[in-house]
């Protein structure tokens, strides 16, 4: 098993997108990438934690690549979109793709690159490409909120 971590916008909607698809086992939401240790709800909302809302993945690189990974998070939101998705706004709604391995990294700049020169997208990218940092799981609540509520918007 390897991990994968995205950002995307709100997590509802991002982690709704990847945990059915075949090949993923496992999902959570919660937050990383900034710099306040064990972060709440209510303090990455505060705009002072520089922390993303993100989705954590565990998947079978047999079953599905990362490479399709890739796609999915591309497909699920805007990459043009800088600190927003939809009516979300603020830093902790950025694009973000968190790579666990040297390999992920490559290929991740990679595909951002043949998306930029796909001509696809109107505008240019502002997806980050960064390193995992510590993923600090969210409250119970947000996990698997969408399969809760109903609703949602996988694929």
């Amino acid at each position: 098993m390897e991990k994968a971590t995205f950002a995307a916008g709100c997590f509802w909607g991002v982690e709704d997108a990847f945990m059915n698809v075949p090949g993923i086992f496992a999902t959570r939401v919660g937050y990383t990438g900034g710099r306040t240790e064990n972060p709440t709800y209510g303090d990455v909302c505060s705009h002072t934690t520089g922390h993303a809302e993100a989705v954590e993945i565990t998947f079978d690189p047999g079953q599905i690549s990362y490479e399709r990974l890739l796609d999915l998070f591309w497909e699920c939101h805007d990459p043009t979109q800088l600190n927003r998705q939809g009516p979300d706004l603020g830093d902790q709604y950025r694009s973000a793709i968190y790579y666990h391995s040297a390999e992920q990294r490559h290929e991740a700049l990679a595909a951002r690159e043949r998306l930029d020169r796909s001509g696809r997208l109107r505008h240019r990218i502002v997806t980050e490409i960064v390193p995992a940092a510590t993923f600090w799981e969210a409250e119970a609540y947000h996990q698997k909120y969408h399969k809760r509520q109903g609703g949602g918007c996988g694929f």
